[in-house]
């Protein structure tokens, strides 16, 4: 994909979505922590139904560290995984308080250090608790950009470093969460839905062929229907922090 196509599908990403983030739901950085572990082969959705009720009680590495591992199991139940997840979190929530004063460390070692934490979760809390310009890659991310040629590659790491090199500096904060978004919600992995995509004229292997006045006429209703006046949040949704600047 040439430099031209790959700045244009980032520019219509962000006409219709300027300021995107995660859909889960957090308050500081040690809940968005939490909340990315507790995500793995998990939905935002599930997640966010669990921590409506454990960040309430304990939002902060002391107060989960004393609900325990069993009574996080609790809150946790519904989760996949959720026994080893737990088991995970308890031991990171010890870590903060032993090495890092109970502050959730803004660096990848750091951060790779801490149980249950990988690459992947490292990259969400960088970006976007302390705004770094790092771009997590998941089943999403990654087929999006095998399948538009953005940034083809045989594994994650690949598609990552790939991402990193090509994406221009403007857009590298927002890449993640705009493919992440598309991915879910329009380029799905078994049904594409090519007809309402707002870059499909610009992808490299669209399953099913589109104009590119479809595309624009998308993207004008997206633009569109942003401008409307937006719904109360729903009360267990919490807002997110003001971003960082990058350093």
């Amino acid at each position: 994909m040439n430099p031209a196509k790959r700045r244009a599908i980032f520019e219509r990403l962000r006409a219709a979505n300027p300021k995107p983030t995660t859909e889960l739901h957090y308050r500081n950085p040690f809940e968005l922590l939490v909340a990315v572990v507790l995500s793995a082969q998990a939905t935002d959705v599930s997640v966010n139904k669990a921590t409506a009720s454990l960040f309430q009680l304990a939002d902060t590495p002391e107060k989960l560290l004393a609900l325990g591992e069993d009574g996080l199991k609790q809150h946790i139940r519904t989760i996949g995984l959720y026994r080893t997840k737990a088991k995970n979190i308890i031991g990171l929530c010890r870590q903060l308080l032993e090495k890092h004063g109970g502050q959730v460390p803004a660096e990848r070692e750091a951060l790779e250090a801490l149980p249950g934490v990988g690459r992947k979760t490292a990259n969400v809390v960088l970006n976007t608790a302390f705004g770094q310009p790092t771009i997590a890659v998941d089943t999403h991310i990654f087929r999006v950009a095998n399948r538009t040629g953005l940034a083809p590659g045989k594994t994650v790491l690949e598609v990552e470093k790939k991402l990193l090199r090509t994406t221009p500096d403007e857009f590298k904060h927002d890449c993640h969460h705009w493919l992440i978004l598309h991915g879910r919600y329009v380029c799905k992995a078994r049904t594409p839905d090519c007809a309402h995509c707002l870059i499909a004229d610009l992808c490299d292997h669209p399953v099913l062929p589109v104009s590119q006045g479809t595309a624009q006429i998308h993207l004008a209703k997206k633009t569109k229907a942003r401008a409307k006046p937006a719904k109360p949040a729903a009360r267990h949704q919490v807002k997110t922090q003001p971003r960082k600047a990058t350093a």
